[in-house]
């Protein structure tokens, strides 16, 4: 089972940008989004479907925000669209897919960046979704839990710690959250394969040359229960992907 998790930052500006002939190249079998910032009927998903991809989607309320989708050549069990948890589902932050015993959660996390409001929504949202995870791993033990995380976990995972030590997605009380959360039986798949700094999967848009000299940001994660240690094969990131300020992430598991 080869996995994606990708930020595409609105799937139609991604389609301008040749997504499907990507997705043609055959990257993975399952694709999970995050902000979408669409619904199935404002792309031509027969595109889609003729690649062989089953697609669910979960939208905002908010028209052109947020948004999850996942496209899967292997035909789930079960699809619950949303967590039960009312902020989240109003913006449309996860989707759940049962592949056999193993649960896959796509989920797109709160930014804090545009201001005190939603960095508070955002911490009130982790401790929810925390909660939440140790219910679910009581029925379902194997668990990937995969997407825009909006949290740089260590200094390696940033280019610029000490100039960012005060930014969203870096602050002291989000770390902490991170660890505590990967010390509650979670792997972090990528650093199970790749120890290096220098890789990441974000760059900001607001100047040109960031991406050009790889001054990223890892956000992206795709995590795992402890029962799924051994079936890991693989993780990677895809820097050189570019239909979004993110680029692809990959994890390999055997069925």
């Amino acid at each position: 089972m080869r996995i994606i998790s990708y930020n595409v930052n609105g799937i139609r500006a991604a389609l301008k940008k040749g997504f499907i002939d990507w997705l043609k190249t055959n990257p993975a079998d399952i694709i999970c989004l995050q902000e979408t910032k669409a619904t199935p009927g404002d792309v031509e998903v027969k595109l889609l479907e003729d690649l062989g991809f089953h697609h669910h989607w979960f939208s905002a309320q908010k028209k052109g925000y947020s948004g999850v989708a996942v496209f899967t050549k292997i035909k789930p069990d079960h699809v619950e669209i949303g967590c039960g948890l009312p902020s989240s589902d109003f913006e449309g932050r996860v989707i759940q897919l049962d592949f056999g015993d193993i649960r896959l959660i796509n989920a797109y996390f709160p930014s804090g960046t545009s201001g005190d409001e939603r960095q508070q929504f955002k911490y009130v949202w982790l401790d929810e979704l925390q909660v939440w995870l140790t219910k679910q791993r009581k029925n379902y033990p194997k668990i990937i839990l995969c997407g825009d995380y909006n949290i740089a976990h260590h200094e390696i995972d940033i280019h610029d710690p000490k100039g960012n030590k005060n930014a969203s997605g870096f602050l002291p009380q989000e770390r902490e959250w991170m660890t505590k959360f990967l010390n509650s039986g979670w792997i972090d798949t990528f650093r199970e394969f790749h120890k290096e700094p220098h890789r990441y999967s974000w760059w900001s848009q607001r100047f040109p040359t960031v991406r050009l000299n790889n001054k990223g940001w890892r956000i992206d994660y795709i995590t795992v229960t402890e029962p799924l240690k051994i079936q890991l094969k693989d993780a990677d990131i895809f820097h050189d992907v570019k239909h979004s300020d993110h680029c692809p992430i990959y994890l390999e598991v055997k069925n």
